[in-house]
């Protein structure tokens, strides 16, 4: 169809590019800490030699760098929690153009630590770039999901967990000690993040702000139509705008949602439950165990430069992401979650299986690698990709900005608690860790088949509306086959909007990014 042609336009890609890098940095300063750990914790014991006279003992030594690490994560606790403040007031690109300023701070402070010797510098860096993820996290995929055509949502979605692991794989190839990772560079290589932001910086205020916050948060219908027409490549927005129309005129009936409200209402708690388990099941799925394991795994299996392999396991995982990107609106969501979450189940056992049989039969590390690449495959399949920007789809544009706060802290916050955890529990449960990560993925599997509804072709009315009228007609009660009713459209065309009479009003839910 040539209105299905004229969707991916030149404004539309330009908007969404430009926006995917706040993913990339957030991959970027996910991965980049790793490869320099022991220059940075030499870094540490010199500076307070300095200082003191003395060198830190071994246990000072670890306490410091785990905190190095776990602040990063609190940052993101916080950025991500505090995402709605910014959407609400400055608007969606407006936000992301601001954040940048924590970018830049962030990257400066790390990369003048050196130089300042100062490993508190480097402390309160890593606190001030966590700050900027955990709203890049929150801005990228709500401004991504509400500037896409509803035929596209989740491709163009995938495209902030792609973000991701391009800035991961980055990290892992800058990190190498001939390129960024030497005693010399590495303050370089941390503060190489302030580059992108200064790149995003010039690039947003050619983007357009998000129609639908334009439309239903400021009212600004005559701006709204004008990106509109730019986006889709088209001056028939007739659609698009009945849709923002309704939906605004949903959010006038009712109250304003805040975060307690998303637990309280009947209508949102159930998508809230969803979207937090979501989170939950990429960060319990035991990816980051994965990577943790894996340079001992590779170093087991004789690769003489296990870093290369694990820069091999990153490549993966961004090729993977790519094939989730061309899947998601032809499988659909839910479908790619449950297949995702299922292969890491399996690809977990295998990995049981060879580790505790290494000992007495050296070539099961092999099975152990062929474990790895396949467990980080199904990743991006599925758990990696979809929890992001389901949240976006669940929600309609009252509740959005804070049903994104709650479901980003949710993931930043579990990825806390591996991080500090795991360790301790690897040592208690030795080579059968990942018994535990696989009865999380079978849990993960029977929620997702029975509560998740599938997101795809749907506009957002749409699958708000579906939720309301669940809660209407009984709470909890699982449509067939495990999905949550909907009602029926096609998976490639939006569904004709209906307008709301007042008896309807007080069900219909709000949106959130």
């Amino acid at each position: 169809m040539e209105g299905e042609k004229k969707q991916v336009t030149v404004p539309l890609l330009l908007a969404v590019s430009v926006a995917v890098i706040g993913s990339i940095q957030f991959g970027y300063n996910t991965g980049v800490i790793n490869a320099p750990e022991k220059i940075i914790r030499q870094f540490y014991n010199e500076t307070l030699k300095a200082r003191t006279g003395e060198f830190i003992t071994d246990n000072l030594s670890t306490t410091l760098w785990s905190f190095s690490v776990a602040i990063f994560s609190v940052g993101g606790m916080i950025g991500s929690f505090s995402v709605g403040v910014f959407v609400n007031r400055f608007g969606r690109r407006n936000s992301m153009l601001i954040v940048n300023v924590l970018a830049v701070i962030g990257g400066s402070l790390m990369g003048f630590s050196k130089l300042a010797a100062s490993f508190e510098m480097l402390i309160v860096g890593r606190l001030t770039i966590g700050l900027f993820c955990g709203l890049s996290t929150g801005l990228v995929p709500m401004y991504i999901g509400e500037i896409s055509p509803t035929s596209l949502r989740g491709a163009f979605g995938t495209l902030h967990q792609l973000g991701v692991v391009i800035g991961i794989l980055i990290a892992q190839v800058f990190g190498l000690e001939f390129i960024l990772g030497s005693q010399s560079l590495w303050p370089v290589l941390l503060g190489l993040t302030i580059i992108p932001a200064v790149i995003q910086s010039i690039a947003l205020p050619f983007c357009p702000e998000s129609p639908r916050f334009l439309l239903i948060n400021k009212n600004q219908e005559e701006a709204a139509t004008e990106i509109l027409k730019k986006l889709r490549g088209t001056d028939d927005v007739q659609q698009d705008l009945q849709e923002m129309k309704d939906e605004s005129l949903k959010m006038m009936q009712e109250k304003k949602v805040t975060i307690p409200e998303l637990f309280r209402s009947p209508s949102y708690r159930q998508p809230i439950i969803i979207a937090i388990v979501l989170q939950l099941s990429q960060q319990l799925s035991g990816i980051n165990a994965v990577f943790y394991y894996s340079t001992n795994i590779f170093e087991a299996a004789g690769v003489k430069e296990p870093i290369y392999a694990t820069i091999g396991a990153g490549v993966v995982n961004t090729v993977f992401t790519v094939v989730s990107l061309f899947l998601v609106e032809r499988a659909g969501r839910r479908t790619l979650h449950l297949v995702g979450l299922a292969g890491m189940a399996f690809c977990a056992v295998l990995m049981t299986i060879a580790l505790t049989l290494t000992s007495q039969i050296p070539s099961m590390s092999y099975l152990s690698i062929i474990a790895i690449f396949g467990f980080v495959a199904f990743f991006e399949v599925g758990p990696g990709p979809i929890p992001w920007f389901i949240v976006a789809e669940l929600f309609s544009q009252g509740p959005r900005p804070a049903a994104m706060a709650v479901a980003g802290c949710s993931n930043w916050t579990s990825n806390f608690i591996i991080g500090l955890g795991f360790p301790y529990v690897q040592v208690l449960c030795g080579d059968y860790v990942f018994i535990i990560f696989v009865v999380f993925l079978a849990l993960f599997f029977v929620f997702t088949f029975f509560r998740v509804p599938e997101t795809r072709g749907r506009t957002f009315d749409d699958i708000s509306k579906g939720f309301a009228g669940g809660n209407s007609q009984g709470a909890g009660s699982p449509a067939p086959e495990g999905v949550v009713t909907l009602p029926p459209s096609s998976p490639t065309e939006k569904v004709p909007m209906v307008q709301l009479n007042t008896e309807e009003a007080p069900n219909a839910p709000l949106s959130n990014v």
